[in-house]
Order: structure tokens, then sequence, then C-alpha cells
């Protein structure tokens, strides 16, 4: 039973009890950051290809200012957990273009992974580190490639997620926004009964999840109050592993495979060897469809989220702050014309 977060709406006072029992209970030695670092960004790839003259997935381009998504990502995940306590996935054949945005940084560990897998794989080979060092950790799992603005709201509600989650042990929290247009490309959350707060952030049970809808269920998602799933959640190292193998036990026997060997001579050799059949499955598809009774949602508010997946999504948000891009407006402009890939 979920305690401390259910109830009826309560007082600001009340409310801020709640969370002082919550920040007692998370240990921040105990908690570690994971970053899915392993995307293709085929939606975007022609815009980046006029503007860049390569390919080069989104994660790893500086759309505005003098930092990539990937680093942008890495910086809010130092300021919720301790840089060395974080685990960044990369697709071998992009770590050329990884390689000089982690120069300088206290990159925690970085794991190259052989091929990409989609996000279950991704996430799970993260947690067999953070398992084989740390098993009784909490993780907070980022997408690398959100634009997030102003960073220090979704911060600081990112934090309290994570204290809740290191409480709560048989819960995973999940990050949703509330949506402000119909947009099939994105997951969405079917929200159920509310169980409390989060700071001035709502939070509620999970009733479905709706994977890339079509245009008329976008709009009835719209009009019923469902939110849009950002893939960032937080939970215990060991609720996530058991939850694993409740809902792809093919895969967590690679992955409990891989993580006897996590700090040896055959590390190396072993993950080659179970990426050879490891199967292709998405986080949200695979297990958070499966979950919903183990799921919450917390909505988050005051903060604009996108996902950049294609070209005028960046211009309608760098309008909306105000701010400049770091690419020709003419690139722009072409990529918006051209067909985009599905």
């Amino acid at each position: 039973m979920l305690k401390v977060l259910i109830g009826p709406v309560v007082s600001r006072e009340e409310r801020a009890n709640k969370e002082a029992m919550m920040g007692q209970a998370g240990n921040q030695e105990s908690l570690w950051s994971i970053v899915l670092a392993g995307g293709e960004g085929e939606r975007l790839r022609p815009f980046v290809q006029r503007w860049l003259g390569q390919n080069k997935p989104k994660q790893y381009c500086t759309f505005i200012g003098t930092r990539s998504m990937l680093q942008h990502t890495l910086d809010r995940a130092d300021q919720v957990a301790a840089a060395e306590r974080k685990v960044t996935v990369v697709n071998k054949s992009q770590w050329d273009h990884a390689r000089p945005q982690l120069a300088g940084r206290t990159v925690g560990r970085v794991i190259l992974q052989p091929t990409n897998r989609d996000t279950a794989a991704g996430t799970y080979l993260a947690l067999s580190h953070v398992r084989a060092h740390a098993p009784e950790a909490t993780v907070v799992l980022y997408p690398s490639d959100h634009f997030i603005h102003p960073e220090d709201r979704f911060v600081e509600v990112v934090r309290k997620m994570a204290r809740a989650a290191h409480q709560l042990k048989d819960w995973l929290f999940l990050l949703g926004v509330p949506p402000d247009r119909v947009e099939p490309d994105y997951g969405w959350i079917q929200p159920g009964p509310h169980l409390g707060w989060i700071g001035e952030h709502r939070v509620r049970a999970v009733q479905a999840f709706l994977e890339k809808p079509s245009v008329e269920r976008c709009k009835m998602a719209l009009k019923s109050g469902a939110v849009w799933n950002t893939l960032i959640l937080a939970a215990r190292v060991q609720t996530l592993w058991d939850l694993g193998w409740h809902c792809f036990p093919e895969m967590m026997a690679l992955f409990e495979r891989y993580q006897k060997a996590v700090g040896t001579s055959k590390e190396e050799a072993v993950l080659e060897s179970v990426y050879q059949v490891m199967p292709a499955l998405n986080l949200s598809s695979h297990l958070l469809k499966s979950i919903t009774k183990q799921t919450v949602v917390v909505e988050l508010n005051g903060v604009i989220w996108n996902d950049w997946g294609r070209p005028e999504r960046i211009a309608a948000t760098l309008r909306r702050i105000g701010k400049e891009p770091a690419f020709p407006q003419e690139c722009l402009v072409i990529a918006q014309a051209s067909p985009q890939p599905h």
C-alpha cells in the first residue's frame, strides 16, 4: 500500500510535513543517476544533415547555447546525485560523438553498448552496473535528448521524487507533463485517482499508458486530463530488477549473467556475448504498461518539456522562451519543408 502520499488534497502545512518525512528517508549516498544516450535521432536526421553536413544523433547536438542535449542532461543529473554515481549508456558506434563531450567531466561510469536494443536494454544494462556496486540504491533514469526549462524547478522536483522513491521502495515514480497540444509522437499516461503532492506537483495513480496514439485518441486523452510520458523515473534498484523479471525474464537472464561479470576481466566479453541475442524491447511498451498498479505519476508543472524530435518543435520552443538557435534559420525552414521519416 502506498503510504505518505495517499489522502485527500491537504493544506500547505500538512504537505510540507509530508515532504519532510520523505526528505528524512532520502539518503544521498544511495542515489544514482542513469543516463540513456543511445538513441539514433532518425526523425531529426534530415535537419541535422543539412545543418552539420553529417549524421549526428540529437543528444550530441548543441541546438542552443554551448552545451549539447547530453551535456545538459548530465549537468541536471549531477545536481540530483553525485557525479561519480552516474552510469551513462552510449552506443559503441557513437563514441566519437560522445567522447569529446565527456572530456573534463566527472563521468562516473560510461558503458559502450555494442548496439542499440531500445530503452529496456539500455536501462537494465546500466542498472546491472549499479546493482553490482550498490544493490540497495535508488536510481533516477534520464533520457538524454530532452529539452527542459527552467532547469532549477525540474531539478527540485526530481530530488523530491527520488526521496519518495527511496522511502516507498515498492513503487516507481514517473514524471508526466501536462500537454498543451495534441501530440501523437509522444507516449501518454492516463492518470487515475489523486494520491497527494510532491511540493506543488500533484501525484496520481496510473490507469493506463498510451503509446503514440492516433490523433483522435490524443484528442480524447487531452480532454480527459492525460499527461505526456517523459520516461524520467525514480525507483529502488531491486524494485526495477524484480519488475524486469516479471515483464521480460528472457532479457533479465542475460543481464544476470552480465552483472556477475561486472568489474572482472570478463565484463567486456560477456557484454558482447549477451548483446548478440539481446531482444529489442521498449521500456514503456514492455514494462510500464504492465505495472500500472505499482506506478505513480508526478505531474511536472511550470516546466517546459519537449523531446525535440522534429524541427518544428525546436522552433516553437525557442520562440516560446525567446532564445536564438545555434543553427542557421534556413536549415530549419528547409528541414520543415522536407518529408519526415516515421
